[in-house]
């Protein structure tokens, strides 16, 4: 034991066993105690300020531990003066009142070498109820020397009895007899235990309830409903367009969700009207916190940690009332739903005004497997609900696991009813389940290659992934995928079950607990003609498929031997491994045991560990290193099984024993488990605790990174707690049950039992208090009595190093767990009762969709849709939050206000806009985040403060230790996982005057681990591992939720992009840069505010942003990128994608062709030299469009200088060493004023000139003889004129009148002819007038 527990040097590397971390250590620090110090939850208030007279301290060699061992806290309504009257009764025993934060506890230095209990510090007295109440009660454990039986000696009223110890039942069937005895010591314990064990609390217990409804059904009383309808209702615009004066946007559709969450709570175990109307009426508003699960297919959808964060509506029940305001009331919210997200957690808890209520966790999940009837009535896809529990469905059936994968899971299934051929489903992790009889043929198929022995209808192996249930019923594998639309953006669900692998004998179902690479796995082992391989079943968005493996040849051949069986498979996605527990029979020797590794992308295997044949020989110790070099025992190692964690790396191989692994090829032997008992199945909650169901149906329970392993059922501890329980008329224990399967939900550990009470079967699902049974068995088996005066005083060992365990200085989570909060409360109602109506909830479900809708648009990066971009896209926003738009609205916030303070507000409803809002400042409550994610080269720092007080339940004052009394009191260690990747730095500071010391420490990335990667993909799973040296099982800190374990706390690391992270464009600073260093900028003629245009004979100057969506925080991109065009055109609707040899021959400094796009000064260039590296401090890029470009010789449509919208690429992969996020950027670049071709523009030069010359020649020509024309055409009509009119006088002239008539008849005539002729001509005909006059003597 010694050897085993050789305390480790601080300072030195430990290695991948031990956990690497490094200690430094500081100056001593003597701290006055004034030290002002923030209290944790559930730390312990200082108690009995001033001290009852005759108190006195002591300094004996045994000090009384406080509170029995425990640290206690007073319960709500417990005043100080009870505490002073017990102090002061010295005939009833004396109750310490110096409880300052945590009781103190004596650090545990193992046993010595013969196998004794070294002589530790004992606690003190504590002195029971005296005598004249008659019930002091006290019993010592001894051992009987014949059959080794343990027994007790009960002390009462002076009398003595020895019992023996009565045997332990296995789990459920049998119920131990209550006897007199037991009782009794039911009472000690209750005596023995923290204050809120045996102080009754003046408040009542209650407890919260939640039920969905469906939308229509607001306000009914006795009503629930399924969560499996998720179209959004369209109902709600009747209801928004009366609300005018409003901040909202009477051009917006405002949709609905067709749920809300109907909130209640109940005192006592009784729920009564008359108590929540009075939580309501004293201001108790239930908090309504829901979490959106990631999905599993980050390829589809994006990862992000959302919440939102709600308060209930009060609303009056629609059911007949004679009260004048109300009589039954409920409170309401909308039941959200994400795109992705089919699981979800719905968390309550009470705003601090009205009675105490405690925090309560539900699981609201979607179910895929329902579907509604033409009646209106929903059934099952998969079977037909059975309404009866039959018992002997469950008496006397042994449990078996539930098998899922972790997180993802929205519907839970559990097999194994005798016979039969149904299963228990829930979608409420078994809060409320069904038994269904599943629709599958459960036909058999035996045959020379596929033995079976005998054929059952039951139902095996049950596992359920994110959509998809697996079962094998005999050998035959079936597979049901339900319809999930925000997964699968389809209604396609499998119509029936779909039977595998039908030319298959699969023996076992394997189930995968964690998702990878966006998919979902199972494994199925095959038997007969197929023995030796492995079918691996790939579920991706709901699709199924099988792959042989080993590809080429079965492990048997691979391993060269004749006969082999595979018992167990691991898959081990971080590594694309397979591990398989493999049977060997060999003529020769016996049956042995392999571990092998198959390698999925080598395609290779490779023997890890031969296990033993025997079971080691530990020799008392806890565990041993399994060297080959040990002695063993006679019993044969049988293994059935192996179980990996894929954070803390270790795997473990379980039978008639268990052994622990870090690399799988070193294992650790531990010896607590008994060799006669044979592991059936384990659970692990992923957070550092397991749980082991053996055979018989034992409960064990191992925290890892320890040795040491507790058997919880049956135990005296067990024993302890069913005492206290009938005592306390528990409804969830009874004398007969059975357990069906034990579970981890919410890293607490839970059991569904089925319980018989009078001839009536129920199945519940009841907490497995851990804490408390460990705390019990703790004091049971540490307690002696010492003689003071005349009685006697029973003390207590106390194992715990410390007596204060606080988590100090945490930094905000957010930046650590990326947790996005929004923040929704109901608008108010004017009404003064303030009761909701149906148009007010209606409104509330408006207002969250919508905020929902702005966080969606704004995470989404497309860089163009169709004609435009996508608002909030990859062009940062002048305001980092997604609601931003929408709260332009507050500028008028004053007078909604006032409207609403005049009862005048539209609807009765006012809005307040800062109810609506992302919250980036939560604070640390004390406790670590759930996860850390952790970039390159980040790190994450906080404190462990730990104090050694007094441990007695006198008033002694404690002796101030000295920093070497302190540094071998108490040690702190931290685990890593993967010491190659993260790397651990404590320091540890003395604080002498308070007997403390406070651990500095540091968990850092050390940039090795891990590649670039998409924001939250691929993310590099690990842990650290915190312990404080003798602390496991024996610390625990008492809450007002019970008992909690300290001095070991385990949490995930996930190495990688973070989510929440983006490249955005920084558009306001590249335009002010870009005016401020070409003096001038220059937009569009037709100006587009969301697509600035840059000009082309400009330099173009890109800044970028970080945008981290989860805190707020935007910051200029510091590193280094890749700039690159890959698609383009000169309208929107013309661009196109550019192949990857046309990206090249665009964007690359090599090119050859004259295709370049631009180029750039800078002299950085990737390490094939094929792009240039840029950075925020880059020279700027010059565009060239070089002539075989595609913006090259661009027409023009219009008189305005050509056009091109330039599709951009901007990437860090591989050129920025600061970070491991791969931030991708397409966005669009609008470019105006690009030149034409020299071709095209001499051409149009010389078109333009000719037409030019021939235009100005033309005119000239026209301009100067257009005189000259115009005279000769007159001169020539004159001509013509006076030809026809002499003509006309030489013919027609005679001397008789007849002449003369004539004469003046064709002079008439011509006259005629000429008044048609135009004015000119007859000014012509005026010019001669003389010649006329000479004419017409002759005439007459």
């Amino acid at each position: 034991m010694e050897k085993c527990r050789e305390k480790r040097e601080w300072g030195e590397k430990v290695s991948r066993l031990g956990g690497m971390v490094r200690i430094e250590k500081v100056l001593t620090d003597k701290v006055a105690p004034g030290w002002k110090e923030k209290k944790v939850q559930g730390e312990e208030k200082a108690r009995g300020e001033g001290k009852a007279s005759g108190e006195k301290r002591s300094q004996g060699k045994e000090r009384v531990s406080k509170g029995g061992g425990r640290g206690f806290r007073r319960g709500r309504g417990e005043g100080q003066d009870r505490e002073e009257q017990l102090s002061k009764d010295q005939g009833k025993g004396r109750v310490d009142k110096e409880r300052v934060e945590e009781l103190g506890w004596v650090e545990e230095h193992g046993r010595n070498k013969a196998g004794k209990q070294r002589e530790e510090q004992t606690p003190g007295e504590k002195k029971g109820r005296g005598q004249g109440k008659g019930r002091g009660v006290g019993k010592v454990w001894a051992q009987d020397p014949e059959k080794g039986e343990a027994r007790y000696r009960t002390r009462y009223q002076g009398s003595s009895h020895v019992a023996r110890c009565p045997a332990m039942y296995p789990a459920g069937p049998a119920w131990p007899k209550l006897r007199v005895l037991r009782a009794m010591w039911a009472l000690l314990a209750v005596l023995l235990a923290p204050g809120r064990l045996w102080a009754k609390e003046d408040i009542q217990e209650c407890i919260w309830h939640v039920v969905l409804i469906k939308f229509e059904a607001v306000g009914e009383e006795g009503r629930s409903d399924r969560f499996f309808d998720l179209e959004p209702l369209e109902t709600l615009d009747s209801v928004f367009s009366l609300l005018v004066d409003a901040p909202t946007d009477q051009n917006e559709k405002y949709l609905g969700f067709p749920y809300y969450l109907k909130i209640n709570y109940s005192c006592g175990g009784e729920s009564s009207e008359a108590q929540v109307r009075k939580g309501h009426l004293t201001g108790l508003k239930p908090l309504v916190l829901v979490t959106f699960q990631s999905p599993v297919n980050f390829h589809r959808w994006k990862i992000e940690q959302l919440q939102i964060q709600m308060e209930g509506a009060p609303f009056r029940s629609k059911e007949r009332c004679n009260a004048e305001e109300v009589c039954a009331m409920s409170w309401y919210t909308p039941m959200p739903i994400k795109n992705g997200s089919v699981v979800m957690y719905v968390d309550v808890s009470s705003n601090g005004l009205g009675p105490f209520i405690q925090n309560k966790r539900f699981h609201v999940n979607i179910n895929g497997f329902l579907q509604k009837q033409q009646d209106n009535t929903l059934q099952f896809t998969v079977g037909n609900e059975i309404f009866n529990l039959i018992p002997r469905y469950f008496i006397n059936v042994p449990s078996r696991p539930l098998w899922h994968t972790v997180g993802q899971t929205p519907v839970l299934i559990l097999g194994g009813i005798p016979d039969e051929k149904s299963v228990l489903l829930t979608d409420t992790s078994f809060t409320d389940f069904f038994l269904v009889e599943l629709n599958i043929d459960s036909c058999w198929v035996g045959s020379f290659y596929c033995p079976q022995a005998s054929f059952t209808a039951t139902i095996y192996d049950a596992i359920a992934t994110e959509s998809t249930l697996f079962i094998r019923q005999n050998q035959l594998v079936y597979y049901f995928t339900g319809t999930y639309v925000t997964l699968h953006e389809s209604n396609q669900g499998s119509g029936s079950w779909v039977r595998v692998l039908a030319n298959e004998c699969i023996k076992k179902l394997c189930p995968v607990y964690a998702h990878s690479n966006g998919s979902e796995y199972v494994m199925a082992l095959t038997t007969g003609k197929r023995e030796g391989y492995v079918h691996f079943g790939t579920i991706t968005d709901g699709r199924v498929s099988f792959e042989l493996l080993p590809r080429q040849r079965s492990v048997c051949e691979g391993l060269q031997v004749m006969n082999c069986s595979i018992i167990w498979a691991v898959f081990i996605a971080g590594d694309y491994n397979l591990l398989l527990l493999v049977q060997m029979e060999d003529p020769t020797t016996r049956k042995y045991f392999q571990v092998v590794s198959y390698d999925l992308v080598g395609n290779y295997l490779a023997i890890l560990y031969t296990i033993p044949e025997f079971i080691p020989d530990a020799r008392g110790l806890e565990f041993l290193m399994l060297l080959g070099t040990e002695s063993h025992t006679t019993f044969l190692m049988v293994p059935k099984g192996m179980f990996y964690n894929q954070y803390s790396n270790l795997l473990y191989i379980w039978g008639n024993f268990l052994l622990q692994s870090y690399n799988y090829e070193n294992f650790i032997y531990l010896a607590d488990f008994p060799k006669e008992q044979s592991i059936k199945y384990l659970v692990n909650s992923f957070r550092g605790d397991m749980a082991i169901v053996t055979e018989t149906e034992e409960i064990w329970y191992l925290l890892e990174g320890s040795y040491r392993m507790y058997k919880l059922f049956p135990s005296r501890g067990w024993e302890v707690h069913i005492n206290l329980q009938v005592m306390h008329q528990s409804s969830v224990y009874t004398p007969n049950e059975t357990m069906v399967t034990l579970f981890y939900e919410d890293t607490k550990l839970y059991q569904l039992v089925y319980l018989m009470k009078n001839q009536q079967g129920q199945l519940v699902k009841r907490h497995v208090p851990v804490e408390q049974l460990l705390m019990y068995q703790q004091l049971s088996n540490h307690y002696f009595f010492e003689r003071q005066g005349s009685h006697l005083t029973l003390s207590f060992t106390n194992f715990c190093p410390f007596s204060v365990m606080r988590l100090r200085d945490l930094p905000n989570p957010q930046v650590y767990s990326r947790q996005e909060r929004y923040q929704a409360r109901p608008p108010r109602v004017v009404e003064p009762s303030g009761f909701h109506s149906e148009n007010s909830l209606a409104v509330y479900q408006g207002l969250v969709y919508y905020l929902l809708c702005l966080h969606s648009e704004y995470h989404k990066v497309d860089a163009w849709r169709g004609p435009g971009l996508v608002r909030g896209g990859p062009y940062a926003d002048p305001v980092h939050d997604s609601t931003w738009r929408w709260s332009n609205k507050k500028q008028d916030q004053d007078y909604y206000f006032y409207l609403a303070s005049n009862s005048q507000s539209p609807g009765n409803v006012y809005i307040d806009m800062a109810s609506y809002e992302k919250i980036y400042d939560l604070k640390a409550d004390y406790e670590l985040p759930e996860r850390i994610f952790l970039d390159k080269g980040t790190s994450y720092v906080f404190s462990v403060f730990l104090s050694v007080g007094g441990q007695s339940l006198e008033f002694t004052p404690e002796r101030v230790l000295t920093s070497e009394e302190l540094k071998s009191t108490v040690d702190l260690g931290v685990v890593l996982a993967d010491p190659g990747c993260i790397e651990a730095v404590v320091r540890q500071k003395f604080l002498i005057n308070r007997n403390s010391v406070l651990f500095r420490v540091t968990l850092s990335d050390k940039r090795s681990c891990f590649d670039q990667g998409l924001s939250g993909h691929h993310l590099l799973e690990t842990s650290m591992l915190l312990k404080v040296a003798g602390a496991v099982g024996h610390c625990f800190q008492n809450t007002h939720q019970g008992p909690r374990m300290q001095g070991n706390l385990m949490v995930p690391v996930l190495i990688g992009c973070p989510p929440g992270k983006r490249l955005a464009f920084d558009i306001t600073y590249t335009l002010q840069y870009n005016r401020l260093q070409n003096k001038h900028y220059f937009d569009c003629v037709r100006v587009d505010p969301e697509m600035p245009c840059f000009l082309f004979r400009d330099v173009f100057y890109p800044f970028f942003l970080i945008q981290d969506l989860v805190t707020g925080d935007s910051g200029s991109f510091q590193g280094s990128y890749v700039l690159k065009v890959v698609g383009g055109g000169p309208t929107l609707d013309t661009i196109r994608e550019y192949s990857e040899e046309e990206i090249y021959r665009f964007n690359s400094p090599l090119d050859k062709t004259h295709s370049l796009i631009w180029t750039t000064k800078n002299t950085t260039t990737t390490k094939d030299s094929a792009f240039n590296i840029m950075s925020h401090q880059s020279l700027g890029i010059e565009w060239l469009c070089l002539e075989n470009s595609p913006c090259y010789d661009t027409i023009p449509h219009t008189i305005f200088a050509p056009e091109f919208f330039f599709k951009v690429l901007v990437s860090n992969r591989g050129v920025d060493k600061s970070t491991y996020c791969d931030y991708q950027l397409i966005f669009l670049l609008h470019i105006h004023g690009l030149p034409l071709s020299a071709k095209r523009a001499f051409f149009i030069l010389m078109v333009s000139s000719s037409v030019f010359i021939g235009l100005v020649t033309l005119y000239i020509i026209f301009c100067l003889l257009l005189p000259v024309m115009v005279k000769a055409w007159n001169s020539l009509r004159w001509k013509i004129n006076n030809i026809i009119m002499s003509e006309s006088y030489y013919t027609y002239t005679s001397p008789s009148r007849n002449c003369s008539g004539t004469s003046e008849t064709r002079s008439t005539v011509s006259s005629r002819v000429g008044s048609s002729d135009s004015s000119k001509v007859a000014e012509a005909n005026q010019r001669a007038p003389e010649q006329t006059w000479k004419k017409k003597p002759l005439v007459t």
